[in-house]
């Protein structure tokens, strides 16, 4: 009898299945789907053993500020003052534990998906010579912000065309010590950063940039990177690193030396999609995954990488933040040395404590990391990890 009943219930799921599908497929098939997808191949990733073995360090770190700001994803300090831009266009200071707004470089109101291009949104903060700050505005372009007055200059506009192309998601930014170049990374020339899901699922080619602040000339150094983000110019300012999220891996230009003008591969294959990147006082460099690649165990991204069909049908059907939650929460940190090997890795599993990682920010032995939708900063004290 059970066999039988086990046959029943097949055929019926079966043609239920059938039933629901195929009209599913057709309003589908009518519906447009906002991206336009191409295969892109990634290597199975990394296992995760070795110095990548998961742990549960970054549950070592407190949270700080809680629900006092929202969204700080990148961080930079000028002595013990710390500053940050949030997810309500603002751009924040924090001395001796006070939160105080020193500066906007948008206007109107802030909160919702459609606010963000108005509202604008500071992603990577640097600071200059003289003690003055840089700030990549994903919306408004490269700005100098005086930290004292809160007076803002626009170096570079979003609405300038470089080469042809508009900057459409200005992210990150790395400053010579003199101050003279600015590096910084245009996400894409066609998306906004309110639709980084997008971007990341189609993987358009974009750049790595240039702003020279005396001759205030922009020069496009790179192109054809698949969502370039975070970049971070080496101790001897010889090379420039830049982060492909969408490619898992992290390519060096050289922008002096022997090897001027020239490009290659730094880290590739990570264990999660690589976000900011920042110095670390060892000589390596700190990197934030803003997702992991589990293995073993089942990645997203991975999985959808050569199945553009899939990606259009799930955009076809669901919002950006519907499919948003779908992706497992999972925080991880890796340092690298300065060839670029893995020296260790801080992890939290589901996000427990520190959750949507976008930077690690090493100051005075402690890491602050920054995240691109928290409420809090959380501060790892390296001495206990």
């Amino acid at each position: 009898g059970s066999t039988y009943s086990s046959k029943v219930f097949r055929v019926t799921f079966l043609t239920l299945a059938a039933s629901l599908t195929v009209p599913l497929l057709g309003v589908t098939v009518l519906l447009d789907c906002p991206i336009d997808p191409q295969p892109m191949s990634l290597k199975e990733p990394p296992l995760l053993m070795g110095v990548l073995e998961p742990n549960i360090k970054l549950r070592k770190a407190e949270r700080l500020w809680e629900n006092q700001l929202v969204g700080p994803e990148s961080i930079v300090n000028i002595g013990d003052v710390l500053f940050t831009g949030t997810a309500d266009g603002k751009i924040i200071k924090i001395e001796d534990g006070e939160i105080q707004t020193i500066a906007r470089i948008g206007h109107g109101s802030c909160g919702t998906r459609e606010d963000e291009a108005t509202c604008g949104r500071p992603l990577g903060i640097r600071m200059g010579p003289n003690n003055t700050l840089f700030v990549a505005d994903a919306y408004y372009g490269l700005y100098e912000v005086n930290p004292g007055t809160g007076e803002t200059k626009m170096l570079v506009s979003n609405k300038a065309l470089i080469e042809g192309q508009k900057l459409s998601f200005l992210n990150d930014l790395t400053v010579t010590r003199d101050g003279r170049k600015i590096y910084f990374t245009d996400s894409s020339s066609k998306w906004q950063r309110r639709d980084y899901l997008f971007l990341l699922m189609e993987g358009t080619d974009d750049g790595l940039l240039e702003y020279d602040t005396v001759t205030k000339e922009v020069k496009v150094l790179m192109k054809g990177l698949r969502f370039p983000n975070g970049v971070q110019l080496s101790p001897a300012e010889d090379f420039v690193l830049v982060q492909e999220t969408a490619m898992a891996r992290i390519r060096r230009y050289y922008v002096s030396g022997l090897m001027k003008g020239g490009a290659d591969m730094f880290v590739e294959n990570m264990p999660g999609l690589p976000d900011n990147i920042r110095l670390s006082s060892s000589g390596g460099y700190w990197v934030a995954m803003s997702a992991v690649r589990l293995n073993p165990g089942f990645s997203l991204l991975d999985f959808l990488s050569e199945k553009p069909w899939i990606k259009r049908m799930i955009f076809k059907l669901l919002s950006q933040e519907t499919v948003t939650k779908f992706v497992p929460k999972y925080s991880l940190v890796v340092e690298l040395s300065e060839t670029g090997s893995y020296r260790r890795s801080f992890h939290d599993p589901n996000g427990v404590t520190v959750a949507y990682v976008s930077e690690a920010h090493e100051h005075n032995g402690y890491l602050y990391l920054g995240s691109f939708r928290s409420p809090f900063i959380c501060r790892l004290n390296l001495q206990h990890v």
